[in-house]
């Protein structure tokens, strides 16, 4: 759904670009628990990949000082 973002492409977002991949994260991470709660999921690394983008993108969002 989403590539892999480094800290450096997320520094050179806007504020609302930001925001919106932040919440396409959420979702994502959120499809892939259902998956994986049904059965479904076939890449298991994928949760821990996303999970660490979300958390990266949050860390950038923090340093700035935007709130959501």
């Amino acid at each position: 759904m989403s590539e892999k973002n480094s800290a450096k492409d997320l520094r050179g977002m806007s504020a609302k670009e930001l925001a919106a991949h932040i919440r396409s994260l959420r979702e994502e991470s959120f499809n892939l628990r259902i998956q994986q709660a049904t059965g479904q999921l076939e890449n298991n690394q994928r949760i821990r990949a996303v999970r660490k983008e979300l958390a990266r993108a949050l860390t950038v969002q923090g340093e700035s000082g935007i709130v959501e």
